[in-house]
């Protein structure tokens, strides 16, 4: 059974050019699976597949991937799969993967998610108590305990005890949350892979690193990420206009078309640019009550979990979150962090690398360690090997092995770098020089990251920069000696005064607050900079008057020798709403009292 490729995806770049802001995760994007795929010994039928997921009755519209001798008499495992945001059964990931599983011979079931492709019911972000629910009718499905709407019933998959089918789930970004959210209300789930997903939405889509807590963002709402978050709504949005006769029970609501309200609120909330205490705690608390940092706790299948490295949507700080809480709750978990995530280059995974829409899954390290988690929990072969507890994607290794790993998480070891006064990061206090500095922020946006449509669809982008007097900056010496490795998310405890943020600090609105960019830059000899993965962790400071933390996102980045490490402090970032009003901003130093900048660093020194 094979499908050509459709327009689509053309229709959804053309829409997201239209909007000027990013669009879909890679798995609505990417090219099907080769011809030679669809040879597999399996036979495929469409099923529709009627279910209660939260107030509404919603039919799904699957594909059962039958591998050749999956009998009632011999049964095999299941993998359950669904497609990323604006995506569907169809695309070419989560049709690859169903192919590559079904042809070793898993029975494989895809399903296009609550509000895409031919599914009812509006989209509700994953919400464990609807599109959790929803994907449990499968496993309903699967277990002979429910027939799809014509009446048939699969007698093929192996069970764990009567009306519980052995069954995994896998797919990326918004087909990756869902195998939470499922997990999280139906415990017969028994092994997941949640690939380039999130731990809270809110945090996602309208980050704040000051003052986070393991799991959450910071104490206050953060800068509004609004190029992804418009290229999201827009494709929902859009549905009727990419499938015509769409299913009446797809209607959405408090002014939606194809969202359920809340999230409709939501977009409403970020869109205004305010944030007044009460309705920003009702709105913003919605985010993360569908997100598995408000359910992880109810999570007991074994997840491996693989987040991108190249991901501006959702950072490796993301997996992270999620992993400490399974691992502390004993929830067995390990993690993988892979070169391609959402921004740019994730169309064409780097060679070696994992990549959906081939199924390359005996090619790719990530693919292989997939491989082997089903493997020990789906086939139950527990002298199977799942790998270490943490691997990660080193690109700067041409030959062998790409990625490295570690028994424990984290694998380096915290080294302190201090802010001194003329703009240098040294190794020492006694070596800061006491002196103050200022920057100014400008109506408008004088800093540029990435642009996230740019990155997403492969298009040319303009190089970082920052506006001369709209930022700080602090370089390191050149490295010596032996390069120096960085794994994990660098932090900067910071003291800042601005006398215009402090006389709004008592504001209802939480928009008043002061907010600011973190960012590092690798310096090249020659004096080329590079954005590390173009990230930066926008804060919104609670309490200017108090030194606060700034975590940034995770990175995996080497610094030659001769290099050197910049970390930057800007007023404002094009691909994030920003200050209101004027807020100049002033750091000083002196030997006692500065700033402290932490590296977790797996291999040499900075001094």
């Amino acid at each position: 059974m094979s499908r050509g490729v459709s327009r689509r995806p053309l229709l959804r770049m053309s829409l997201a050019l239209l909007a000027g802001c990013a669009l879909v995760t890679p798995l609505a994007l990417s090219a099907p699976a080769p011809a030679a795929a669809a040879a597999a010994p399996y036979t495929v039928t469409a099923l529709r597949v009627t279910v209660r997921a939260g107030d509404r009755n919603c039919t799904l519209d699957t594909d059962v991937y039958r591998p050749a001798g999956a009998v009632a008499a011999r049964p095999a495992p299941a993998v359950l799969t669904t497609n990323g945001f604006g995506g569907d059964k169809a695309d070419g990931p989560t049709d690859a993967l169903a192919k590559a599983f079904a042809a070793r011979g898993y029975v494989a079931l895809a399903y296009s998610g609550l509000g895409f492709g031919k599914t009812g019911c509006p989209i509700s972000l994953d919400d464990p108590r609807i599109d959790g629910r929803a994907a449990s009718g499968l496993v309903d499905l699967l277990a002979g305990a429910r027939t799809a709407d014509d009446g048939t019933r699969i007698d093929y998959v192996a069970k764990d005890g009567p009306g519980d089918p052995r069954v995994g789930m896998i797919g990326g970004s918004y087909g990756g949350a869902v195998q939470l959210a499922t997990a999280a209300v139906d415990h017969r789930v028994d092994a997941l892979v949640p690939l380039i997903t999130w731990n809270d939405l809110s945090y996602s889509l309208d980050p704040n690193n000051a003052g986070r807590t393991p799991g959450a963002g910071g104490p206050l709402p953060g800068a509004y990420k609004w190029q992804w978050t418009n290229g999201f709504f827009l494709i929902g949005e859009a549905q009727g206009l990419l499938h015509p006769n769409l299913d009446p029970s797809r209607a959405g609501g408090a002014g939606c078309l194809h969202f359920v309200a809340p999230a409709c609120a939501t977009k409403r909330l970020l869109d205004s640019g305010r944030y007044p205490a009460g309705p920003t705690r009702a709105v913003l608390a919605y985010a993360r009550s569908v997100s598995p940092v408000s359910y992880l706790a109810s999570v007991k299948a074994p997840t491996l979990l693989v987040q991108g490295q190249r991901d501006s949507l959702f950072n490796l700080n993301e997996a992270t979150a999620s992993y400490r809480t399974l691992a502390a709750q004993g929830t067995p978990v390990k993690m993988i962090w892979q070169a391609w995530g959402h921004s740019g280059g994730m169309r064409k995974p780097a060679r070696g690398e994992l990549d959906l829409a081939r199924g390359n899954l005996d090619t790719s390290y990530a693919g292989r360690r997939i491989l082997a988690w089903f493997d020990r929990y789906l086939r139950h072969r527990t002298a199977t090997a799942t790998g270490p507890a943490f691997a990660y994607h080193r690109d700067w290794v041409t030959g062998g092995s790409a990625y490295a790993t570690s028994p424990v998480f984290p694998a380096g070891r915290s080294r302190r770098l201090y802010l001194s006064g003329d703009g240098t990061l040294v190794g020492r206090r006694g070596e800061v020089v006491r002196d103050s500095r200022e920057y100014r922020n400008l109506p408008t946006a004088t800093s540029h990251s990435e642009s996230s449509l740019a990155g997403l669809l492969g298009l040319p982008d303009v190089a970082p920069y920052d506006a001369r007097g709209t930022y700080l900056d602090w370089t390191s010496r050149p490295v010596s000696g032996r390069p120096v490795e960085v794994v994990g998310a660098p932090r900067v405890t910071l003291k800042v005064s601005s006398p215009r943020a402090e006389r709004v600090q008592n504001s209802p609105d939480a928009a008043d607050k002061l907010v600011l960019f973190v960012k590092l830059y690798d310096i090249a000899p020659h004096g080329g900079k590079t954005l590390v993965h173009r990230l930066v962790a926008p804060a919104r400071v609670a309490d200017v008057s108090r030194r606060f933390t700034v975590e940034l996102p995770g990175i995996v980045h080497r610094f030659e020798p001769g290099h050197r490490l910049r970390l930057v402090l800007a007023a404002s970032d094009d691909a994030y709403a920003g200050n209101r009003g004027i807020k100049p901003v002033t750091v000083s130093s002196a030997p006692a009292d500065t700033g402290v900048l932490e590296l977790p660093v797996t291999q040499g020194v900075l001094r």
